[in-house]
């Protein structure tokens, strides 16, 4: 029997995010928040009702307090989460943009306690899991989370577990773009499910057209690929299909952060559930309208109520 539907892993900072528009310089007040794309799906796999096993590290600080509070708040299980008394929680600073522009984002996380993350964490009970979700930040940290990453990912596959993974391109955590493009690739090959936006997808592949990029996945042994394309929604191919799904109109933007963590969260809540694929991307365009309409990174993810509610969901 599984303990767990889904086990998620990396790292979760503390966030401050300005209360006023304008040059991270000249704002005087923040409001506290936490961020992080791995912990942002898991957090929105917890509303819609599954059971999340969370595996990081924080400082011993009111960070590292505060982060874990915050996530058990949200329901995630927290009891595989190390308090490290050597390294520090990571942080960032957040701008506050008026426009729908993507805000500016400060980190403050080199050294800090979820880049020592290492296969030495990994405990048995998570490979348990239902699914793993895993993104390619935790491998840009160091050599060690890059080793995690590689065992759990290879571990739960082997265990017939579905694997996901979405890209999450950090080019600034990695020592070259090439060293970049080869690692994520080689983890990507070992999910099951690979969501990279379309930009990412080129940079990684060398392929312009969505079919192409797909494909490049498909032939690694992937089973199913989704690209989003912002606005305009996501295509999908799988070996059986293919085809682009609309998104949702949008009053407004108000933070785009976030919004390919919501994408995350209904494609793969979908597929649990045993949906098709293509309900799955439109599940996952549903999610990623949300997150955009509401400040925060994982602020608009909504709960299991809100997505039976929604007229979308009942017409489908």
């Amino acid at each position: 029997m599984n303990t767990f539907d889904v086990l998620s892993f990396g790292e979760t900072m503390a966030m401050f995010v300005a209360n006023e528009s304008g040059d991270l310089a000249d704002v005087g007040t923040f409001h506290k928040r936490i961020a992080g794309a791995d912990s942002n799906v898991a957090i929105g796999l917890s509303r819609l009702g599954f059971k999340v096993a969370w595996l990081s590290r924080v400082g011993n600080d009111s960070f590292g307090r505060f982060v874990i509070d915050t996530l058990r708040r949200e329901g995630l299980d927290c009891s595989h989460v190390t308090v490290d008394h050597a390294h520090p929680t990571g942080f960032q600073l957040k701008s506050r943009e008026s426009d729908g522009r993507d805000p500016a984002v400060e980190y403050f996380r080199r050294g800090s306690a979820a880049s020592h993350l290492s296969v030495a964490d990994l405990a048995a009970p998570l490979l348990q899991a239902r699914h793993l979700h895993a993104t390619g930040i935790p491998p840009a940290l160091s050599a060690s989370a890059h080793g995690l990453a590689t065992e759990v990912m290879a571990s739960m596959r082997q265990r017939g577990r579905s694997v996901s993974f979405d890209p999450n391109l950090r080019p600034s955590l990695w020592p070259s773009e090439q060293v970049m493009i080869d690692s994520v690739n080689a983890l990507a090959a070992k999910a099951h499910w690979v969501l990279p936006g379309l930009a990412e997808g080129r940079l990684l592949t060398g392929q312009h057209e969505p079919a192409d990029i797909a494909a490049f996945y498909l032939d690694k042994g992937v089973e199913a690929v989704a690209i989003k394309l912002g606005a305009q929604g996501a295509y999908f191919r799988t070996a059986q299909a293919e085809g682009t799904v609309p998104g949702f109109a949008v009053a407004e933007v108000v933070d785009t952060v976030g919004a390919g963590d919501g994408f995350a969260v209904g494609v793969i809540s979908a597929l649990l559930e045993g949906q098709g694929f293509e309900q799955a991307v439109r599940r996952g365009n549903w999610v990623g309208s949300l997150a955009v309409q509401s400040p925060g990174d994982s602020e608009g993810l909504p709960d299991r109520a809100a997505l039976e509610t929604a007229q979308w969901a009942r017409t489908a």
